[in-house]
């Protein structure tokens, strides 16, 4: 019979052609100051050298999976979760990176939460380029640390038309608590993260890390970019399809701002792209 205990922390990478990022998101990993972790690559069937860039390490705590069939971005994170065996959770996309104290600051907030009150923690994130250089850092709005109630942050993410949770490489949320939610939905892709973080927020409130514990790369060829171009619609459809199923409990006024501030965003991230991904 088998003695092996799980890991406390399953990092996994969904990567298709990430071969040029690949190896900075796993260093990241492997570097951090909390040691039990487990960290998985899981290959969506790549063209590239994807394989050959994970065997360069040499690490037990890592190991490479294969797609038989290429799944897409929503297939292969719901991957992640069924492979996932830890007590705590995390996604890191391929292009993206975790600062050194990462999986450590956010997993002592959940082990000091035996009630599981706080359904996530998320931190602030810096934005790198291709190369890592630091473009600029984002963080919550009023950046102070603690616990912020799941109706607050819903309430403030509908108004300001974004994702101020950010994405998945600056959150970690219990497993089991995944299992209860289910699959990643891509019904709208630029807010399949914030999709999840809001079904995980019905359970709970969340943790804001003020320090940047990830970082978040743009560049020209990632698929954030890519589906960038349809930010305003996409979080419109989403807040509809929220209300629908009762997962968000909204005033009017914020309701009326999500309905203009989602094309101003994604204007202001066009002109973004244009000056840096140049």
């Amino acid at each position: 019979m088998s003695t092996a205990r799980s890991p406390l922390i399953s990092v996994c990478i969904p990567t298709y052609q990430g071969e040029a990022t690949l190896a900075a998101a796993i260093e990241s990993v492997l570097m951090q100051t909390e040691p039990d972790f487990e960290l998985i690559v899981i290959d969506d069937g790549s063209p590239d050298d994807t394989r050959a860039v994970v065997e360069r390490f040499a690490d037990g705590r890592l190991s490479y999976v294969r797609n038989e069939r290429n799944l897409g971005p929503q297939g292969n994170w719901n991957r992640c979760l069924d492979l996932a065996g830890g007590q705590y959770f995390k996604l890191l996309p391929h292009d993206d990176v975790l600062h050194p104290r990462c999986l450590e600051r956010q997993r002592t907030v959940l082990d000091a939460d035996p009630d599981q009150r706080v359904a996530l923690v998320f931190s602030a994130r810096e934005v790198i380029d291709a190369d890592g250089r630091l473009l600029t850092r984002r963080g919550y709005p009023g950046g102070r640390e603690g616990v912020i109630d799941a109706a607050s942050i819903m309430s403030a993410c509908v108004r300001r038309g974004t994702n101020l949770i950010g994405e998945p490489g600056a959150v970690l949320m219990r497993k089991s608590l995944a299992d209860r939610i289910g699959p990643f939905d891509a019904t709208n892709p630029y807010v399949i993260d914030l999709d999840y973080w809001v079904r995980s927020l019905a359970h709970g409130d969340a943790y804001y890390c003020s320090e940047a514990l990830a970082g978040f790369r743009v560049a020209a060829g990632s698929w954030s970019v890519a589906i960038g171009s349809k930010q305003s619609s996409d979080f419109r459809q989403f807040v509809e399809r929220m209300k629908s199923r009762d997962m968000l409990s909204v005033s009017t006024f914020d309701q009326c701002c999500g309905r203009l501030t989602p094309a101003l965003n994604n204007l202001a991230r066009l002109v973004f792209y244009r000056l840096y991904l140049r």
